[in-house]
């Protein structure tokens, strides 16, 4: 019986920097009023995730590059369009929409982080604390719901994300939830 090939698609970095930055979402998200300095923590987890993931998007793996993956708006639509259409091609690495989900993702995530970094600075806490001329609440009120918007935006990013991968799963016929564990595709 022939089996399938497999191709390592995932290097282990990217799949713990994902399954990291999960956990310190889940966490700083359901802290945030509550446990300011566990919210703080893993907000700063996030934030060195961040710094990571952009450095390694540049000089890691084939497919943990941006170069692979980020496509132009019209690649994205096209690649939507087909996908309407139950025609989409199957992508070994991220498709086009991934890549724009990966994207939007990223940059949300880093507004969320600055505005809470700003935020918790505004208030007399943290690494930017010296921005702010002295401890008073300036500011404050409206950076955290700057701040508040980008984390509940995410979290909607973060479900049509999941859609995403569930369709692909189904439409492709393979496990995209099993292969960010173990790094394997079928090729």
């Amino acid at each position: 019986m022939n089996q399938p090939q497999k191709i390592n698609v995932w290097d282990p970095l990217v799949r713990l920097f994902h399954w990291t930055l999960v956990g310190a979402f889940i966490v700083a998200f359901l802290t945030e009023d509550e446990w300011m300095t566990l919210h703080s923590y893993a907000g700063y987890i996030i934030a060195g995730l961040l710094l990571f993931r952009i450095v390694w998007g540049l000089i890691g793996p084939r497919y943990a590059r941006f170069s692979d993956f980020v496509k132009s708006p019209s690649n994205v639509i096209a690649y939507l369009k087909d996908l309407t259409k139950f025609r989409a091609q199957r992508y070994i690495g991220h498709n086009p929409a991934g890549g724009a989900m990966i994207v939007a993702l990223l940059l949300s995530l880093i507004a969320t982080t600055v505005t809470g970094l700003l935020a918790y600075g505004s208030i007399g806490s943290g690494p930017l604390v010296d921005l702010f001329t002295a401890q008073t609440s300036y500011g404050s009120e409206w950076l955290e719901e700057i701040h508040e918007f980008f984390a509940n935006f995410t979290l909607l990013l973060v479900v049509v994300h999941l859609g995403g991968v569930l369709f692909e799963s189904l439409f492709h016929n393979e496990n995209l939830i099993r292969a960010m564990f173990t790094g394997i595709k079928r090729a």
